[in-house]
């Protein structure tokens, strides 16, 4: 009991921080990174990582790792968060970087949260970058193709972490008890809860794993509904990282499809009580948007992004209104995928003839050079011609016109046929009726 009363320093450091790896091998998960043949693996084996972006959940590892590539590759290691910090601290770490690099040290500088930087500050690692200064590993929960810029992208490899799976955190778990040297007390059913609960967050499992042992009274053993009592914690319905995640979803966007707002509420529901990532579901409500109604309804993707932001404002769970709000609205909506459709058409033929130059007519004569190459002429300025409209040729002379998108008579598409219908007929009288 004393001991309990009067922990030593070490005991009081959280478990997570006391169980963190130290070495790459002692990382749980991961082994499409951090396996024999792992891509971070060769990378150390090449003795040069380059910068990298780290993008996956919470727990995964992301800072673990970039402090442990720190010290293997001999580097000075530097951390800031994105959300504590400004330009003013950027200068101070780029500046002690400079003095690193001066004594002949290299600098690995993790930023966490990265995506939170707005595009000046992501521009402003630019430099230090390319001359060597640091060494970039951001880590972010975020997709980076949406929440960086496309100048840090081009600088750096973005690596994908992924939720632990339940081999993982079992290791994990084990671990712990070494550690510990006592057993969780926990019965069968009532441990796989424990897996389940973590929800593939290594820092989550070992948080609760400590949460137990503070908890239990002597020779207790928790049952199911014993744990859920002790750490106030439902397990989810179903693993966000496995089969039951992508069937809710695929049953969720299925309903929303078959304009089947009841049915699409019930899968929503039960995917927020499982603690589904809001995110995620925001993102799929867009693209049902987009791919399901399009402009058969050119509301229905406001309504969705209007959703994220409402969420992003309200939080759980007075923001999962808004989120049930568009799906409502999304299955309700007249469908068309004629948008979708004319896209995956036209990636098709830009792929099979994406080097044709577009015809010079409609290509900016920039320069003297450029005008006497016949860049810019003749073309028209279709808001000086009747209607704005010219009916001149934009597609290139070796390929023709090609017709991708065909409209449905649901919803706002049937205004967009009588749209096209017009725009075709002046073409045609425009053309002498070619």
């Amino acid at each position: 009991m004393n001991d309990l009363l009067n922990p030593t320093s070490e005991q009081k450091r959280p478990l997570a921080d006391r169980m963190r790896p130290m070495t790459l091998s002692d990382v749980a998960g991961q082994e499409h990174l951090l396996g024999e043949q792992g891509v971070l693996t060769r990378l150390v084996r090449a003795g040069s990582i380059g910068s990298l972006i780290f993008w996956g959940p919470p727990g995964t590892g992301k800072t673990t790792v970039a402090r442990l590539l720190a010290s293997q590759s001999k580097m000075a290691f530097d951390q800031i968060s994105a959300i504590f910090s400004g330009v003013a601290d950027l200068k101070k770490v780029f500046e002690k970087a400079r003095m690193e690099r001066a004594a002949g040290r290299g600098t690995l500088l993790f930023v966490d949260e990265i995506h939170r930087f707005n595009r000046a500050q992501q521009d402003s690692f630019l430099p230090v970058m390319e001359d060597g200064t640091v060494t970039l590993i951001g880590a972010t929960t975020e997709n980076p193709s949406f929440e960086l810029n496309a100048a840090l992208l081009s600088r750096a490899r973005v690596l994908t972490f992924r939720s632990l799976d339940e081999a993982a955190i079992e290791k994990l778990l084990a671990r712990a008890e070494a550690l510990e040297g006592r057993l969780l007390p926990l019965d069968e059913d009532a441990r796989e809860a424990l897996v389940r609960m973590a929800d593939g967050d290594g820092r989550a499992a070992l948080t609760l794993a400590e949460d137990i042992w503070r908890a239990v009274a002597p020779d207790e053993i928790l049952t199911a509904t014993a744990l859920v009592d002790v750490v106030q914690r439902r397990a989810p319905i179903y693993d966000k990282g496995q089969e039951g995640h992508y069937n809710l979803i695929s049953a969720l966007h299925k309903a929303v499809r078959g304009s089947d707002p009841d049915a699409a509420l019930y899968y929503l529901a039960r995917m927020l009580d499982a603690g589904e990532d809001r995110l995620f579901l925001t993102r799929r409500i867009v693209r049902m948007a987009v791919e399901d109604v399009g402009l058969a309804d050119p509301q229905a993707l406001t309504v969705a992004q209007a959703a994220k932001d409402a969420f992003d404002f309200l939080g759980s769970p007075e923001g999962e209104l808004a989120i049930a709000q568009a799906v409502v609205y999304i299955a309700t909506a007249p469908k068309s995928n004629a948008v979708y459709e004319a896209y995956k058409a036209a990636m098709q033929v830009a792929r099979e003839h994406g080097s044709l130059m577009p015809p010079k007519t409609i290509l900016n004569g920039s320069t003297k050079m450029m005008r006497q190459e016949g860049y810019g002429t003749g073309y028209q300025y279709d808001h000086h011609q009747p209607d704005a409209f010219s009916g001149q040729n934009y597609w290139p002379d070796a390929l023709g016109p090609q017709s991708f998108y065909k409209p449905v008579e649901r919803g706002f598409e049937r205004e967009i046929v009588k749209r096209l219908d017009y725009w075709a007929k002046l073409r045609k009288e425009r053309s002498g009726g070619k």
